[in-house]
Order: structure tokens, then sequence, then C-alpha cells
């Protein structure tokens, strides 16, 4: 945003703003000890190497080296410039920061993502006006009353109405002189095919507006309230809406995602809605598209199990198939050997009772039955296997095909002891011999451990495991890059002055930077002087001072290291730091003029400093001997 933000107001925010609060809005954090882990959102991860350090309002992941303090974590999650994220986070924390006249062409360079925001919320307001108060909603009031929608639940979602006939939002946002070009941009109109106008994008339908998890509107499904075709409507992506990663309902879900550790998946806008309205709150749905990798790493921000909700017919069975790969292909916790035990599995099935919907399900028998039944439904083995033995039956041909189909799935399974134990459930089913099933899954075991696996049978691509190998060797290189900079030396010392504080007056005093090698750890420790740094609750602060993100994750790192720093301990390391880096530069002097003296052939001379640069390494020497014999 093209704003100029005080400088006692970037403090002020600073000191309100909780990076615990803000980075679990995006990450399921767990605490441990005096931090807080979770999954990092800026890499595919299975185990826990994010971490957020409330002392010193810092996060950084040991994973893949990104690190920062408050506004950096917003900008990179949300793509946002410093000053918009410093403006979302005064927002948030009620700090007011009053705009400097705009210049016009300041005006001009006004973020097109924010207009589209701001348009995008315009609208919804307009549809639920249209929907509440004028008579040409009456028939859409009825509809929404039919399905047994509450009036709270329309508030709740913000519901709206798009009227009949062909312009009435166009001419809302023309009277406010909105371009329609931004319009056609946002997808709420269409150009005419003559070029001669636009015309509004949804007609006679109800509206649902979406959010996302930060509480705005990203775009707009519409139903028609009888049987024309097509039923639904979405809005077309945009530069702010992609329903690769968008869900309906995250923004009234997401904390009871948070709170219940589940989250409820199901496939259209009025099956979430029936679930709010009956009290299962963590639920959430796709957009039109099967569940994505997006979706599921977003997802697992917010909750540790989640149950795909779908309907009993041929259809739901094949989107609960395809949701099953993509959890499989994005390998969200399936090698972990818990995952396969039906009382732990992270991922849940529900297949409802023939001619049910979540939606129809939920009036007719309410949330008590609908979540007894989620509570037996099968984890992801289970659920294959009985799709397996429902699709080929148990003649002996079925039974041939049955194996065929579950000999990968099972091979997958790492935990020895869950997959012996599915292999013998699958041979009581079939009424066959286990090691039969077992020399099956062998053969595929050995060409998962080869090529890698996708869910369906087939090795996985050599680009597919070519790409995971890229990522994660790229996640450890920026790591390892942050970690290996400067000699060991230098980092402690940075890493002493951002832990303990107490010691920078030493660090200055002994003149201690002027022996480091390193030019980025110098400068930061330049940095930490310049600002005075008096205690460890000011890493955050100090971030703001450094010119790169480079020096922000180095920072990050080493202020996030586990040392236990006392004055002792410190000045023991300064001490022998700073000698080290005297006798360097004697020694360096020293050989200057070794070769000065070679060089003007002054023999006398060139023995002398010869038998000194003897002495010198023999009493280097036995210092070493000493530490040798202390340890």
């Amino acid at each position: 945003m093209a704003v100029f933000i005080p400088e006692d107001k970037i403090s002020e925010i600073k000191n309100a703003a909780d990076i615990v609060d803000i980075v679990s809005e995006a990450v399921l954090l767990k605490k441990a000890g005096k931090n807080h882990i979770g999954l990092c959102p800026f890499h595919s991860e299975k185990t826990p190497s994010f971490t957020v350090s409330p002392d010193k309002q810092i996060f950084y992941c040991f994973g893949c080296g990104t690190g920062g303090n408050v506004f950096s974590f917003l900008m990179k999650q949300e793509g946002l410039s410093f000053p918009e994220a410093a403006r979302v986070l005064g927002k948030r924390y009620g700090i007011d920061i009053p705009d400097r006249p705009l210049s016009p062409e300041q005006k001009r360079k006004i973020s097109e993502r924010e207009s589209l925001f701001d348009i995008n919320r315009r609208a919804m307001e307009f549809y639920h006006q249209a929907l509440k108060d004028s008579g040409a909603g009456q028939v859409a009031r009825a509809y929404l009353e039919k399905r047994g929608i509450s009036q709270q639940t329309i508030d709740n979602f913000k519901l709206g109405y798009a009227r009949e006939g062909w312009n009435h939002l166009l001419n809302f946002f023309l009277k406010k002189r909105i371009s329609p070009v931004l319009l056609e941009k946002s997808g709420l109109i269409l150009p005419k095919k003559n070029k001669s106008g636009y015309y509004d994008r949804f007609r006679n339908r109800i509206l649902f507006p979406i959010f996302d998890a930060s509480m705005q509107v990203v775009g707009f499904g519409g139903r028609v309230l009888d049987d024309s075709l097509p039923k639904y409507l979405n809005s077309p992506e945009t530069m702010i809406y992609n329903k690769r990663r968008s869900l309906y309902g995250i923004q009234r879900a997401k904390e009871k995602c948070r709170s219940a550790g589940t989250v409820f998946i199901v496939e259209g806008y009025l099956d979430v809605i029936a679930l709010h309205q009956h009290g299962v709150e963590n639920s959430v749905a796709t957009l039109g598209t099967a569940l994505t990798p997006d979706h599921v790493r977003f997802l697992t921000r917010f909750a540790d199990s989640m149950v795909l909700v779908y309907d009993s017919d041929d259809a739901g069975i094949r989107s609960a198939k395809r949701c099953i790969d993509t959890f499989w292909r994005e390998h969200v916790d399936f090698r972990r050997q818990d995952v396969y035990r039906e009382e732990n599995a992270d991922t849940h099935i529900l297949v409802l009772p023939a001619g049910h919907d979540p939606d129809s399900y939920m009036f007719e028998k309410g949330p008590e039955m609908f979540l007894e039944s989620a509570a037996s439904a099968p984890g992801i083995i289970t659920f294959l296997m009985n799709c397996a033995i429902d699709k080929h039956g148990l003649s002996t041909e079925g039974k041939v095909r049955i194996i065929k189909e579950m000999q990968a799935p099972l091979a997958a399974i790492n935990d020895r002891v869950a997959q012996g134990l599915y292999i013998q459930k699958l041979a009581e089913r079939l009424g066959i011999a286990e090691n039969a099933i077992s020399e099956r899954v062998s053969q595929v075991s050995a060409r998962i451990t080869e090529k890698g696996f996708a869910y369906d049978g087939p090795p996985a691509s050599a680009d597919s495991a070519n790409r995971s190998a890229v990522v994660k060797s790229a996640s450890e290189s920026r790591h390892s890059q942050m970690v290996d900079i400067g000699n060991r030396f230098e980092r402690q010392i940075i890493a002493m002055m951002l832990q303990f504080p107490d010691i920078v007056p030493e660090i200055e005093k002994l003149d201690t930077l002027n022996y480091f090698d390193n030019k980025i750890l110098k400068n930061i420790g330049e940095t930490i002087l310049a600002s005075n740094l008096t205690s460890a609750d000011r890493v955050s602060e100090l971030m703001s001072r450094v010119d790169s993100q480079q020096k922000q994750t180095l920072i990050a790192s080493l202020a996030m290291e586990d040392e236990s720093w006392n004055r002792k301990g410190c000045l023991q390391l300064l001490g022998k730091f700073v000698e080290n880096g005297q006798k360097l530069r004697d020694s360096g002097a020293l050989e200057e003029q070794i070769r000065a003296a070679e060089k003007s052939n002054d023999h006398d001379l060139l023995i002398k400093l010869l038998n000194q640069k003897q002495k010198m390494a023999e009493r280097s020497e036995k210092q070493k001997m000493a530490i040798l014999s202390e340890k």
C-alpha cells in the first residue's frame, strides 16, 4: 500500500502483536518447552521443524531455514508488502495508522489485490441486502426457508441473492465510479460478445460468499432456485481466488477445528451450512474440485485428524478414492507408523447411507447420529479393502483382483506390525492364507523402495520422485547455508549477543568484531551494538533494522539455538576468540616479514624470523596439549 507509516506506530504494533497468535491462524502449534512447534507452512514436511519463540517474538524453521518476526511471517504467508503487513496487524490490535494524503501517482499504485478484496466485500453486502430487504428477494428467502436454513445462519454466512436481470450489480458499482475493467478482473461481470459493454455474471441465484481464513471475501458461488442448469456457478479464478487452495466455511471453522483437533471435509455449500447450523462447526467444503494437495497442507495447520464425508452413490465413492490418492501422493502423515492403526488413524472416510448427502442426513438424523457415524468411520486402508470387496466380490477371480488392488496400499505401510495386522485382516475376510498376500506385498515393497509409490498401483513417476528429492535437497541446502555461514566461533558469538545481551558491553570493549572474517556476521554484530540490544525479547525489533531477508533468517536461526549462557562461559569464549585473532594477525604480519627478508636476501633477519615462527608454533602446540589434558 502506497502510504507512509510512522516509526512510532511500527514500534507500537511490535509491542502489541503476539507472534504465537498470528502464526496460530496459519499453523497448528503445540507447546514444546518455552517454544511452540508445528509443521512449516513454507515447505512440505512430516515432522515439525517450525519453531515459534514467544519470548523473542520470532519464528524459525530448522527444515527450510526460513525465519523472521511477525511482520516477515505475514509478508511471506500472505504475499504482503511490509506496509500492508503493518496495517493488517494495526487493524487487529486496534492501533490507528494515520494516512498521509496520497498523491495522484500513489493513488494509481494502490494495489489491485486490495481493490479486488474491497469490490468483493461491497458485492457481498449488496447481495446480502438484496436477500434481506428487497421484494424481489422473497422467492430466495422462501427457498432457503424450505431448505431449513435459519435467519441466523443466513447472517453468519452472509448469504445473498442476485436478482433476475443483466446489470443490477454493474449499475451499483458504476454509480460508485468503480472501473468496469477492475470489475471484470474480479469475475463479477462479463464482457458482452459484441464488446459493447458488460453484464452481471450472477443472475437469479442464491449467493454464497467465499472467505479466506483472514475473513476476506475472495469469490462467490451461486445456486439456482429451480432445476435449471448449471445448478452451481462459481467465480472464475482471479488474483485473490484459487479454488484449489480455497475452502468454503474456513473462516468460521478454523477455531473449532483447532479446539476439536478434527475437520470434516464435505463437497457442497449447503452441506457445510447444514453442519454448522447443527453445531458441527469444524467443517469445510471444497469448491467445485476434488480435495487437492494445497487443501491438505492448509488444513494440517488447523487439525490433526480429517474426516472425508461423501454420498454413498458411485460419484461419492469415486470422489473418496480421488481424495485418498491426493493424501497418498502428498505423503501427509502416511509414513507415520500409527496412521494405519484404526484407533489412531488421522484420516477417516465417512460414506453416508444410501440417498443421503451431509445436508439431508443432518436435517433428518441430527448431529448426534452424524458424529456417531463419524466416530466409527473406517481408516483409509479398511475403506479401500471394503471398496475392493464390494467391487469384485468373493469369487475366486474376485479374490485375485482384490489382492492385486490392495497389494500397493499394504506395501506402503512402513510399520511391519501394522502391515501384518492388515494382511491378517484381509486374509480372514477373503478366507485365504496370510503368506499368499504377504508374498505379493513383499514384491511391491521392493518396487517402492527402489522407485517410490503411487496409491493406485504402479510406481510413482521418475519426475515425481525427482521433484520430491529436489525439494528436500533445496530445503536442507538452505538451512545448511544458514547454519554453516562463517566459522563456528563467530556464529557462537553472534548467538551469545542475541541470547545473552548482558555480554554485549564486553564484546564492544574487547573490539571482538574486528577479528571477524565473515562480513555478514560482522555486520549483524555491528547492528546489534548500534541498536543497544538490552534483552533477548528485542530480537524481533532488531530484525527490522537489518537490510536483507538473509540476515533476518540468520538472526532467527542463531537466536533460536538452545544454549545456556553464563557470564563466565561467555568471557572464556571471547578470550579464546580474541587471543586466536591476535595470534592470526601476528602470524600474518610475521609471514609478510619473512617474505620481505627472502626477497631482500637478508639471511640474518630471515633466520631470526624463522626462529620466532618456530617458537610461536611450539607455544601453540603446548596450548593444544594443555587443552586436551584438561578434557
